[in-house]
């Protein structure tokens, strides 16, 4: 596992790295607490943010199981009118959640930062 200090340049590079950056963490998914955490926007909370996308990657994981499909999760997109929220998994117990402005990214973008500044942590 990564060390805090290398979670947080994570963080750090995305938020730089990211046009419309508006905050990601790392998320522990049994607790469903963030390891580590940066927002732009003080109304956005990650904490909140982290537990329920721990529960959304649990139930996607039990639907997986379910259905007998033998394949891993990767990640998982949400496409709101105006938010890019993406979802990836870095291990089987955490994940990377990141949420950026959607006219000022896409999804190609964003997935390639995540992949890009996630490298060095998994």
């Amino acid at each position: 596992m990564a060390t805090q200090e290398q979670m947080m340049n994570v963080m750090n590079r995305l938020a730089a790295d990211v046009s419309g950056f508006m905050g990601a963490c790392i998320v522990d998914m049994e607790t469903g607490m963030p390891l580590a955490s940066k927002s732009s926007r003080g109304d956005f909370d990650l904490e909140v943010a982290s537990a329920y996308n721990a529960e959304m990657v649990k139930a996607k994981n039990k639907t997986i199981r379910a259905l007998g499909i033998n394949s891993q999760l990767e990640d998982m997109l949400l496409t709101l009118s105006d938010q890019l929220h993406l979802i990836k998994m870095l291990s089987s117990s955490t994940f990377i959640y990141i949420a950026a402005d959607r006219g000022s990214t896409n999804l190609a973008l964003l997935r390639s930062a995540v992949n890009r500044e996630t490298a060095s942590i998994v």
